[in-house]
């Protein structure tokens, strides 16, 4: 069982920064990757980044590539999503997932265990 809590979420303004957390627990040496997710009311959930452990590289939905940065610091078990220039349509209530699998990481199906999510809005 992995457990994963997301923070960092707030109000910012059009342009702005904000970088999100996602600390994982539990038994993370079994080796997982971990994806960002975003949904917002009447849409889909929507593929943010993810990183494979597995095949050590990061890759990005084209909706956030060059704005957004997935980092992770292995020591402290915790990933970063850092958001810059924002829009309101990156307003979304945002999830870190974990998944055994070391491809197929844009689809939401593969990861087994899911976040709480913390809400970004990204004022006009």
């Amino acid at each position: 069982q992995v457990y994963l809590v997301e923070s960092g979420g707030g109000l910012v303004p059009y342009g702005g920064s904000l970088t999100l957390s996602c600390a994982a627990s539990g038994r993370t040496d079994s080796g997982y990757s971990l994806g960002w997710f975003r949904h917002t009311p009447g849409k889909e959930r929507e593929f943010v980044a993810a990183m494979s452990w597995a095949g050590n590289y990061i890759y990005y939905a084209d909706s956030v590539k060059g704005r957004f940065t997935f980092s992770s610091n292995n020591a402290k078990n915790t990933v970063y999503l850092q958001m810059n220039s924002l829009k309101p349509e990156d307003t979304a209530v945002y999830y870190c997932a974990a998944s055994p699998r070391a491809g197929g990481l844009e689809d939401g199906s593969t990861y087994r265990y899911w976040g709480q999510g913390t809400q970004v809005t990204v004022s006009s």
